[in-house]
Formats: structure tokens, sequence, C-alpha cells
């Protein structure tokens, strides 16, 4: 993909969730879900992805397009583990581009701890 123009980056953290232990509670980790850049995909393939699956509005969506364009990765949320690899698994099986002939599959998506 190729931008015309940079945005800032759109990452946001959610705080961390207290988890009830034998009566104490301690911070259950959090993870990036990260949406990596290539050149079979297009805009419109990114943009339609993340309304489908982060529920994004096309402009938020759009974005994030160009974040990950720039800046060849972008955080799309930051949540549990458990939601963290249900959404970097949404998006390995999104499916190809139709759009781009060369096109063999989903894009990549990763997730990473938070630094604490």
């Amino acid at each position: 993909m190729t931008a015309t123009h940079q945005t800032q980056p759109l990452e946001q953290q959610a705080p961390q969730k207290d988890v009830q232990t034998r009566g104490r509670s301690r911070k259950q980790p959090l993870y990036h879900v990260v949406l990596l850049d290539d050149n079979d995909h297009t805009y419109d393939y990114v943009v339609g992805m993340l309304r489908k699956l982060f529920g994004m509005t096309e402009e938020q969506a759009f974005s994030y397009a160009c974040d990950v364009d720039c800046n060849k990765r972008v955080i799309l949320d930051t949540t549990t583990l458990e939601r963290a690899e249900l959404k970097r698994d949404q998006i390995h099986s999104f499916g190809r581009d139709w759009r781009i002939p060369r096109c063999n599959g989903s894009m990549t998506s990763l997730i990473e701890p938070v630094p604490e």
C-alpha cells in the first residue's frame, strides 16, 4: 500500500482488568493486537476488514490503514490474551483480497504483551 500522508498513531491502551484469585485481586496482563503491512492488500480490503472485525467507522478504519501503510505495523486493540488471540485469528481467516490477483490470503497479525 502506498499512502500520501501520515497519521498519528491510534494506539489505545485499555485499563488492566482485575481478576479475583482466592480473596485477592491481581491485574490480568494485557496484549496488543498488531496488524503488519504488506503489498498484497488494498486500502479497500483493510478498511473493510477493520470495519467488520473491529466495528470501526469508515474514517477510523481508513486512518488505521494509512498508519499501517506508513509505519509498517499498527496496534489495533489492547485487550486480554483470549480476546487478542480471537482478533488475531479473525484477521488471519478474513480471506484474500480479490482486487489483487497475486494475493494468496489474509493479512498478517500478531499479539504482543503490553510492557508493564
